[in-house]
């Protein structure tokens, strides 16, 4: 039975075409995922989905919600169909989550809107179901837990146990994977196909990675500056996709960097000792964040740091860039003891996860990437500082027409150029890159491997990946080290330790690691069970 249908929709804001003519079908039971970049148009369907578009948009064509066409409705009536009918997960759960409500609050006011005259202990025993129907029992997550005290991945299931709060036929999901570690995606990803088989609901799963939604999507849409390219079920669009778009999708998430070996040098520019890093937590109790941890990073080497929220690389990142103070052990730079003396500060440098907020938005992009210039001990002139941040903007493949421009005037890929630029300001002998490309879509994440793949050769620099994502240290790093709990389980050179990884733990996250290769087989072994 079709839940959803989406006829003949285009969409203008403000005399300017954002959709043409878009058709999309969900059934219920189905799990239906638009794939595309950002501004291709696929959070705008969304949007105008649940109505929650800004002023000047003019509608045409039908969304039609169980043959009831939703742009006929008022806002009153909409209202009840977001009741009742249809449930958001936003990509960001923190930004959707009150941080000052307990999670049960914010449960239990989603129920009232559906049970106004539910009695109070009903009320929060039907909260408790709720978040248990999500994975998350009461003995470990009362109701009068704060957001804060909660993970990324639990983050996002209370948002999306608040959406099941209203029981909607639709749910819909924007990009609810996006910042979660590996293993935490794999999770959110089955939670997912559990509440399509238990409650028999649709889901509209927005992505901008064919790798992650190959698993568990029935059927595909491919988006490109607000038009649907291509659309077919899931086995049938793997098989024979038709798009050049479609193809480069499908191309960037198996995306390999570094097949042949870069040179690297005997020098070791970077040593950490014994490190050890604990936390006070009151009441005589103390964190172990880092625990005894060591390794060496060479000249012309690219290190990945892996492993899950809390298993502590930020806080190794922290110590190793002489923002966070620590109890135990040792970091040499060069040689040379650091602590976050200025001296050897120009020596490493940062790429932040997230380079719109790690910029001032009042600054341009000459101010920007000039910013490190205070570490040299030589002072330079204003022209000079000039004349490098436009060398170096040239390297990351920006232009002179972009020094006198403001961060917001850039997209999510240009900014991480800039934040690149602004790392290699001061010809550091490391750059440490947290999360670098998470956030990005893949696309634009193999062009920043790229260009960073080009500057290691070209410039000789070292680098340390600090992430969550197995599959880009794959591609990018000559040697991994695995972090749990605070401690490194495994390290070894990456290909080897990919192909035969010695700890469960690794073995674990490769296994939750997106494969669009093994989503593929496993659609079709499922596929040919069914058909017998």
């Amino acid at each position: 039975m079709t839940l959803l249908n989406i006829k003949n929709f285009s969409l203008a804001i403000n005399d300017k075409n954002i959709l043409h003519n878009i058709n999309i079908k969900i059934n219920a039971g189905q799990v239906v995922a638009i794939v595309g970049e950002s501004g291709s148009g696929k959070s705008m369907i969304s949007s105008a989905i649940i109505n929650l578009l800004p002023q000047g948009a003019e509608l045409s064509g039908e969304i039609l919600l169980n043959n009831d066409n939703l742009l006929d409705k008022t806002e009153r009536e909409m209202c009840l169909h977001r009741i009742n009918d249809l449930g958001m997960i936003f990509q960001e759960p923190m930004t959707a989550l009150n941080p000052l409500e307990t999670i049960g609050a914010q449960i239990m006011e989603a129920i009232k809107l559906t049970k106004p005259k539910i009695g109070s202990k009903d009320l929060q025993k039907e909260a408790e179901l709720i978040l248990e129907a999500v994975e998350m029992k009461k003995s470990r997550f009362p109701l009068n837990t704060y957001p804060h005290k909660l993970s990324g991945g639990q983050r996002q299931r209370v948002v999306i146990a608040i959406a099941l709060s209203q029981k909607p036929k639709l749910l819909i999901a924007d990009e609810p994977t996006t910042a979660l570690d590996v293993t935490t995606q794999a999770k959110i990803m089955k939670l997912l196909l559990k509440l399509v088989k238990d409650y028999g609901i649709g889901i509209l799963l927005v992505s901008h990675d064919l790798a992650v939604v190959a698993d568990v999507a029935d059927h595909i849409v491919i988006m490109k500056n607000g038009k649907v390219v291509e659309q077919q079920n899931t086995i049938t669009f793997f098989k024979s996709m038709k798009h050049s778009y479609s193809k480069q999708l499908f191309a960037a998430a198996k995306h390999k960097l570094f097949e042949k070996n870069v040179s690297v040098c005997s020098e070791i520019i970077l040593e950490v000792q014994s490190l050890t890093k604990e936390y006070d937590l009151g009441n005589k109790k103390t964190l172990k964040a880092v625990n005894n941890v060591g390794f060496t990073l060479k000249r012309g080497e690219n290190l990945g740091l892996v492993g899950e929220s809390g298993c502590g690389k930020s806080t190794i990142a922290r110590c190793i860039l002489g923002l966070e103070k620590f109890g135990k052990g040792k970091i040499w730079i060069g040689g040379e003891p650091f602590y976050g003396q200025k001296e050897l500060r120009h020596c490493i440098n940062v790429v932040f996860q997230d380079p719109f907020g790690s910029f001032n938005p009042r600054h341009t992009v000459e101010r920007l990437v000039a910013e490190p210039f205070y570490v040299l001990k030589k002072s330079l002139t204003n022209f000079e500082k000039r004349v490098k941040v436009a060398q170096i903007l040239k390297l990351v493949g920006l232009s002179d027409e972009d020094l006198k421009k403001y961060p917001h005037e850039f997209s999510g890929g240009e900014r991480q150029r800039i934040a690149i630029a602004r790392a290699l300001i001061t010809e550091p002998d490391i750059i440490l890159l947290d999360e670098s490309t998470s956030a990005l879509d893949v696309i634009i994440r193999n062009q920043i491997l790229d260009l960073l793949k080009d500057l290691s050769i070209k410039l000789g620099i070292s680098y340390l990946f600090i992430s969550h994502d197995l599959t880009t240290v794959k591609n990018i790093t000559n040697r991994v080290i695995v972090m749990k709990d605070g401690a490194i389980i495994e390290e070894g050179l990456t290909a080897e330790v990919y192909k035969n990884p010695k700890h469960e733990y690794t073995k674990s996250l490769i296994e939750a690691s997106p494969d669009i290769t093994r989503a593929i087989r496993r659609k079709e072994e499922n596929n040919n069970e069914n058909t017998l």
